[in-house]
């Protein structure tokens, strides 16, 4: 049992936080599928699909366990008891008007952000993925793929690396099994990559090369907007031959942010380093006198669509963060008042 756990990424990480009566067979999983309020599991001997024990279920959706997590089981397997600390957590603020957190994976050594090389390609969209890569604490890397489709790969590539210096950009046919070299290596034995990006980049696509057999279903790009329909419905863990890991997303149309303002600062480094030479400490860099990074705009040694959009995440994660801070204290006081309405009906019934 212990080598098929450790095979599915159990690492000395999460068996350290175990107890002596948790650490038994069966009582630790990782979850591998999320479908609305059933989990699949696998607990070193099967995969089979549980439901969460009451705590959990009442508890806030950043407590619940996502795709990745390492969870405990009760006693009677059935039902998820716990879940253990993680090492990261790949999250967003979900679609809508409500600002909550929804998370999208857990556990993640590596991000695949994956864009094609035609009209979808958004620098806009890759800096906010990059951005919750950094806050989650994740190695990103870009994947660029149907390059086959077109002529000018070298220049999507070259402003795939334009958002962030140094990131690692794998441009892919991902039909051509035998052209995945670059995008392989990254994947190490008991390593768990994440593939996100929009609907019909061709994800799943490239899931099944990297396994070799057909583990999620594909369909063709709309060639009118350049834009797919959703393939991939729930999140899911597969298990690769050479020991990887891989966790399939579905598509995602909104990706909105929130508490990430470190992460800012560090993909928009250069910006950063700019704006120390502004006259101004609390410079918006819009129309100031003494702008050093209008300036630089100005030159042509920064792109004004990269200033444009690091102020406006700037002023959304401001926005957001306010939101999403209320929006918990919220719950923490709905939470304590189930809490104490449980423990009042329990008194109640002893009493009778």
């Amino acid at each position: 049992m212990i080598a098929s756990l450790q095979s599915y990424g159990l690492v000395p990480f999460f068996s350290q936080q175990l107890s002596a009566e948790e650490n038994e067979p069966r009582r630790i999983a990782r979850v591998t599928e999320v479908q609305r309020s059933l989990f699949a599991v696998f607990d070193g001997f099967e995969e089979r699909s549980i439901s969460l024990n009451s705590a959990l279920h009442d508890s806030t959706p950043e407590e619940r366990p996502t795709v990745g997590d390492w969870v405990v089981l009760d006693r009677s397997s059935m039902r998820i008891e716990r879940v253990l600390d993680r090492k990261s957590v790949f999250r967003r603020i979900a679609a809508g008007d409500k600002v909550e957190v929804q998370l999208i994976a857990a556990n993640i050594d590596i991000l695949f952000i994956v864009t094609s090389c035609n009209e979808e390609f958004k620098e806009s969209r890759l800096e906010r993925y990059l951005s919750l890569a950094f806050e989650a604490g994740v190695i990103p890397v870009i994947v660029l793929t149907k390059i086959d489709l077109t002529n000018d790969m070298e220049s999507y590539v070259e402003r795939a690396r334009r958002t962030h210096a140094g990131v690692a950009v794998e441009a892919v046919n991902a039909l051509d099994e035998h052209g995945l070299d670059g995008v392989k290596a990254w994947i190490e034995r008991g390593s768990t990559i994440a593939l996100v990006g929009s609907s019909g980049v061709g994800k799943s696509t490239l899931l099944n090369s990297l396994a070799g057999r057909a583990c999620a279903t594909t369909k063709a790009i709309r060639e009118d907007d350049k834009k797919g329909r959703h393939t991939t419905t729930h999140r899911s863990l597969f298990r690769l031959a050479n020991g990887g890991l891989v966790i399939d997303v579905p598509g995602i149309r909104e990706v909105k942010i929130a508490g990430v303002e470190q992460a800012l600062a560090d993909v928009f480094d250069d910006i950063e380093a700019l704006s120390r030479n502004c006259r101004f400490k609390d410079c918006q860099h819009e129309s100031e006198p003494g702008c050093a990074v209008l300036e630089a705009v100005d030159e042509g040694a920064m792109e004004e669509r990269r200033v444009r959009n690091y102020m406006k995440f700037l002023r959304e994660n401001k926005r957001n963060s306010a939101s999403l801070a209320e929006r918990r204290s919220q719950d923490r006081a709905f939470a304590k008042h189930v809490k104490q309405v449980k423990i009042t009906r329990q008194n109640e019934r002893s009493q009778s």
